[in-house]
């Protein structure tokens, strides 16, 4: 193996890596496994139990396709003829007779809505600015900052669909624009097809909420805290309420969801879990802002947590919690949701905002939202904002709060400007929440489509079968046309397989019905490359050459027409993720992967394979 240990240690590294990233997947079967032998109490039980190993493994396995999986499929499209509408002025019958010619145009495929329409304003010699903008601005200009307005509603409808299906709180869905104006949402394991309209065709409600006092808000929640371990006081009027409140320890775990330690356990984490159960999950923020912050993974149990009515009586009748919209990450790298307290009647709603802009702070380079009200949200927001100063304002869109600033001075004339916040995207996603109150552009859903869990079992079952069989054929081919040679390729087969399902795991990819397809693909291109080698290995042997510098010179030559097969595959492969979509890009992104997994296996494992044995002394034959 002289000259080989860097191949192998790499080789070794490869497999120990697929191992580790494919074990949740394995652990996620056994889980289900378990789930399906055990019922009623038993099986609450070993979900309470195993909480938070379950959750760990399902969000690391390999994540399954729609067409695996089961659930609904649903195209939206956005109307943005509806928004070239609203936005004009001065409307007459050309604008409406260009409108309805545009929207006849549009209906027949997914084409570029501003296009079309300049087209025909240029068609009948109509200048644009005599409905929109300025008189002065030219018809490039006008085109420009409608077609800018267009994408904005765009990135508006995508953000408020996936704002509700995080709230929906659907597993692994895939939310994705197509074309110039659609929107492709993905929701596994869902059946309820008047719910899912109703979420996603919904008018997004937008809100401001005041938050309540850093104070009234700690003490919320240790009166929670302390319920749960018996000590309960009533925060609205301070009284202490009667010992015989007090949970037994099952009643404990049953209010948690999840197991106490035993009192054998003195360790100093066991013991704060006994003494602060609720502080356990929920952590307080220790700058005196009021917030607290819970992992996600413990999101769900918090929620079923607070949703109790012997947990909702001890909250104040004015008040309420909701979560952020999104996670930050810790230094630790979990994921965490804050958790905020806020008043339930909100301040002001956001239909009287007119519109709302990403800009530079000159002083510091930071970006701002500049918002700006009409005129009845301009006094209803000088009103608030005056008798508020230095309190904290939530904006929340679907009860998901996106930001939380400081009013820092009492604000005249509508016109408000938002910053501390931390980065152009953070700007970018709070402009779109202000703006979605009001969404200019309706959506509707133009294709929907259910895939019952039962057929994505068949799908499941029929993939494995084909590439069982696959897999199998393809084996018994090798060693009967190659011998030793052709198991060797079938070791090095195996392998492939197993850093394609590797690397779909660690980089989160989803397995589909046509990823199955393209694992088939691979199999076949996988041992074609091993074909070239050992014909290449055939010749030298037949022109003399010993066993060994046969084998450096079938790789050598048959290298370089290995390569330039596989990467011209290769880029049909990005082409077709680059534009295809759906169950097209499924198998594109397997494809891609099993290229650069069975050269890996097929040029480097099968040859370390190969020189071990003819430095023991074996004589490895390829047919």
């Amino acid at each position: 193996m002289k000259g080989q240990w860097s191949k192998v240690i790499l080789i070794v590294a490869a497999i120990s890596l697929s191992l580790v990233y494919l074990y949740p997947t394995y652990q996620d079967y056994q889980f289900r496994q378990q789930l399906a032998t055990l019922r009623g109490a038993d099986s609450i039980a070993f979900l309470e139990a195993n909480q938070d190993q379950i959750l760990q493994a399902k969000a690391k396995r390999i994540k399954l396709g729609l067409d695996l999986q089961g659930g609904m499929r649903v195209v939206l499209e956005v109307d943005l003829i509806q928004l070239l509408d609203d936005l004009a002025k001065n409307k007459d019958d050309n604008f409406r007779a260009i409108l309805d010619e545009v929207r006849r145009e549009a209906t027949a495929e997914d084409m570029n809505i501003i296009s079309i329409f300049g087209a025909k304003f240029q068609e009948r010699g109509i200048r644009l600015s005599r409905y929109y903008y300025n008189i002065r601005d030219t018809d490039d200009r006008i085109l420009s900052m409608l077609e800018d307005e267009a994408t904005k509603a765009i990135d508006r409808a995508i953000e408020i669909v996936r704002n509700r299906v995080d709230q929906y709180r659907v597993s692994e869905p895939n939310i994705q624009k197509q074309g110039a104006r659609r929107i492709i949402v993905e929701l596994p394991g869902v059946k309820d097809e008047r719910e899912v309209r109703q979420l996603l065709q919904g008018t997004a409600k937008l809100e401001f909420r005041m938050l309540r006092d850093p104070e009234i808000s700690y003490r919320v929640m240790e009166s929670i805290d302390k319920y749960l371990v018996g000590n309960v006081t009533d925060t609205v009027s301070g009284q202490r309420k009667a010992a015989q409140t007090q949970p037994s320890k099952d009643a404990l775990s049953e209010l948690l969801e999840t197991s106490t330690p035993a009192q054998t356990d003195t360790s100093a984490e066991a013991q704060f879990v006994r003494e602060h159960p609720f502080f356990s999950y929920v952590i307080p923020d220790q700058r005196g802002s009021g917030e607290a912050y819970v992992a996600e993974k413990n999101r769900d149990r918090v929620i079923r947590l607070l949703a109790r009515p012997e947990v909702q009586r001890l909250l104040p009748p004015d008040v309420e919690f909701l979560w952020s919209a999104k996670t930050f990450t810790a230094g630790d790298g979990t994921n965490y949701y804050t958790l905020f307290l806020v008043r339930k009647t909100p301040e002001l709603t956001g239909g009287v905002i007119v519109d709302a802009r990403v800009s530079v702070n000159p002083e510091d380079n930071r970006p701002v939202v500049n918002m700006e009200m009409n005129s009845e949200g301009a006094r209803e927001w000088a009103r608030i904002t005056g008798a508020n100063v230095g309190k904290r304002l939530a904006i929340a869109l679907d009860n998901a709060v996106f930001s939380a600033p400081v009013i820092q001075n009492k604000i005249l004339g509508g016109r408000s400007q938002i910053t501390g916040l931390d980065s152009p995207n953070e700007a970018r996603l709070l402009e779109i929440v202000l703006r979605a109150g009001a969404l200019p552009a309706p959506v509707a859903i133009i294709e929907q489509r259910s895939v019952g869990p039962s057929l994505g079992e068949d799908s499941i079952r029929s993939g494995l079968t084909a590439t069982a069989l696959a897999f199998i054929f393809t084996v018994l081919f090798m060693v009967v046309y190659y011998s030793m040679g052709g198991a060797i390729a079938d070791v090095a087969l195996f392998f492939n397989i197993m850093f394609i399902l590797g690397v779909l795991a660690a980089f989160g990819g989803t397995l589909t019905l046509p990823g199955i397809a393209g694992i088939i693909l691979t199999i076949g291109m996988a041992v074609d490359a091993n074909v070239l080698i050992y014909e290449r290995v055939r010749e030298e042997l037949q022109g003399g050459k010993t066993v060994r510098a046969a084998i450096d010179a079938g790789y050598s030559k048959a290298f370089s027409a290995i390569i330039d097969s596989n990467i011209t595959t290769f880029l049909t492969g990005i082409i077709l993720y680059q534009f295809g979509t759906g169950p097209v890009q499924g198998f594109a992104l397997t494809l891609m992967i099993g290229i650069v997994a069975s050269l890996f296996s097929a040029i480097l494992v099968t040859r370390v394979i190969f020189h071990f044995l003819t430095e023991k002394g074996y004589t490895p034959s390829v047919g």
